[in-house]
């Protein structure tokens, strides 16, 4: 699996706000029809009025490598392109493995990937 992390800063919160409404049905759309594409969310940033968290979790590299060809992707860049965004990062994770962080009670992990 790889997750891609990114945050978007926009010169404003209505530039933000904007930016989230004018992308959502290309998010849904991305997760519902997109080989190998598991999530995809771009989200106002609660605690900073100014930026959009993405959270993008993907199959493999084949399937993030093809997602930059699709017309969904191209979509997004050109609804993004017009809404103000000052600035961005973004980093793609590899995971290996993954766990649940609670126990089947519902109570907090002590320790992860201990086996």
């Amino acid at each position: 699996m790889i997750i891609v992390v990114a945050a978007l800063e926009f010169g404003s919160e209505k530039d933000r706000d904007e930016a989230v409404a004018l992308t959502a049905d290309v998010q849904r759309l991305t997760r519902e029809e997109e080989p190998g594409c598991h999530d995809y969310c771009f989200a106002p940033d609660p605690a900073i009025p100014t930026r959009m968290q993405v959270y993008e979790l993907w199959a493999d590299s084949e399937s993030l490598a093809a997602h930059f060809q699709h017309p969904y992707y191209e979509r997004m860049a050109g609804l993004l392109q017009g809404v103000g965004i000052v600035s961005s990062t973004n980093q793609a994770y590899l995971v290996e493995r993954g766990e649940p962080v609670y126990t089947e009670d519902g109570e907090k992990k002590t320790a992860f990937f201990q086996d």
